[in-house]
């Protein structure tokens, strides 16, 4: 961490720069090492600040985690902690998976964590997130 001014930065490993560290930011470092770490997401499958068009405006997803193939598997929404996850946060969410089209939601404000996953017809609320590992084997050929 380096302190400029009032600012606090802090180095994103990830994409190789620094960042001003925002409530929002924080949480969205602790969800990377968490996906990387405890869920064992390679971090070359997780993609930050992920471009969604939404006609003509181009708005950010917080992190997208992409399969093997490269193909959208969860879209993750992240607040900063004095932000409630309600159904505005979902609906956000929802609105950019239109477009992403991932199979699994997570939205978090580094204290309350929600989970759901996408069927085709609607967004079914998880207890818990499942096992994403599976997805960043590359089958044999």
């Amino acid at each position: 961490m380096v302190h400029r001014d009032v600012q606090t930065l802090i180095w994103d490993e990830l994409r190789g720069r620094w960042l001003v560290l925002t409530p929002e930011e924080w949480v969205r470092r602790h969800l990377i090492r968490f996906l990387s770490g405890h869920m064992a997401i390679p971090p070359v499958h997780i993609a930050q600040e992920y471009a969604v068009k939404l006609g003509r405006m181009v708005q950010r997803a917080d992190a997208v985690v992409v399969d093997a193939s490269g193909m959208p598997l969860l879209l993750a929404e992240c607040k900063a902690p004095e932000v409630k996850i309600d159904g505005s946060v979902l609906d956000q969410a929802v609105r950019y998976n239109s477009v992403i089209g991932a199979r699994y939601l997570l939205l978090t404000n580094g204290l309350s964590h929600y989970f759901y996953r996408f069927d085709g017809n609607g967004y079914e609320p998880l207890r818990t997130l499942p096992d994403l590992s599976g997805y960043f084997v590359t089958p044999n050929r």
